[in-house]
């Protein structure tokens, strides 16, 4: 993708820059579906603040809200700036819990400004060394992966756990929250490299790359006792490859399907449905989607306070994928739907000021 001068640059204070959804993909997203525009800076009314974006997260769950079909929220409309949680900084403040200077977790999208009533907004804390955090393992994806092991997976030490996309945000939480649990972490990863940093960084006891021809043989042998726990955040081979060796009363929290993201069709070869529900039936699995705040808001709280100890502490360990500037947003996503990234995906925007 190519951008003009002017939006590469960094921003000009008087202006807004926007990145807003211009038409919805048919498969895979293109740079045609985005539209990159300039606005004035707004104004924040009684009871609001104006936000200045210094980081942006990019997530998977994106893609699915680009799409028109029905799901646990609405789509964006044709000409919505993208959305998607942000660092940012308060510039301007009428509400009396939010300072000018505050750095805050909000939902302000592709854009360098946004308004807000403060709804949803946590605060963070200005002297933290990396406030990207707040986007990764001490924000949604972090949480998104305590809570789905802990209170869907219900860990019992000494049990199998198969973490996929084991060095993303997500699955990097899960396995070394397993890990501390006392479960046999066996993660799944795409490439050597990554499959060598599960193991050698983030403390995975095994590492299975689901690139190889023999996954499914080589998965097989990793988890000789069959596996407890299945953390499903990809779909396609890699559930092709646990299913069969799904121990009875195994759990799966279901947080994504990224590997379906792009489809515009049922996938090739059998149909795997009746496979799925006679193991489901046979094997007695627990399998239960969520939608992490909706569902488990009130304890981020809690959660922030474990994890940012186990995270000062060294315990817990994350990785970055940083993309600087925010014209350069579309091309990250795209590459993170491809897996060309390499830990969690953050656009720096803005420097803190």
């Amino acid at each position: 993708m190519s951008f003009d001068n002017n939006f590469n640059a960094q921003q000009n204070q008087k202006q807004n820059r926007q990145i807003k959804l211009a038409s919805r993909p048919n498969g895979v997203p293109t740079s045609d579906n985005f539209e990159l525009t300039t606005s004035d800076i707004p104004t924040p009314n009684d009871n609001q603040m104006l936000l200045r974006t210094v980081y942006m997260s990019l997530d998977p769950y994106m893609r699915g809200r680009m799409s028109a079909s029905k799901s646990y929220a609405d789509p964006l409309e044709i000409g919505d700036v993208m959305l998607g949680g942000t660092v940012a900084q308060v510039v301007e403040s009428n509400i009396d819990k939010f300072a000018v200077g505050d750095l805050v977790v909000s939902n302000s999208g592709w854009q360098d400004y946004s308004v807000s009533d403060g709804e949803g907004v946590l605060k963070l804390d200005k002297n933290m060394s990396n406030p990207s955090y707040g986007l990764g393992v001490l924000g949604m994806p972090g949480f998104t992966g305590y809570m789905g092991l802990t209170d869907i997976g219900k860990p019992k030490k000494g049990e199998t756990l198969v973490v996929a996309a084991a060095t993303g945000p997500v699955g990097a939480t899960v396995g070394q929250v397993g890990n501390h649990l006392g479960l046999r972490t066996v993660g799944v990863a795409g490439g050597a490299e990554k499959c060598a940093y599960a193991v050698e960084e983030l403390g995975f006891d095994i590492c299975i790359d689901h690139k190889a021809d023999d996954f499914a043989e080589q998965l097989k042998n990793a988890c000789p006792d069959g596996i407890d726990i299945y953390y499903e955040n990809v779909g396609g081979k890699v559930l092709d490859g646990v299913l069969p060796l799904l121990n009875a009363h195994a759990r799966i929290p279901v947080c994504g399907l990224v590997s379906q993201y792009n489809a515009t069709d049922l996938p090739d070869g059998k149909d795997r449905l009746g496979m799925l529900m006679g193991h489901i039936l046979s094997q007695r699995l627990t399998i239960k989607g969520f939608i992490i705040f909706e569902e488990y808001g009130d304890h981020f709280p809690e959660f922030l306070k474990i994890m940012g100890e186990w995270v000062e502490s060294g315990k817990v360990k994350t990785k970055e994928h940083i993309v600087d500037g925010l014209a350069q947003a579309p091309q990250a996503f795209f590459d993170m739907l491809e897996g060309k990234n390499f830990g969690k995906t953050v656009v720096k925007v803005a420097d803190v000021q």
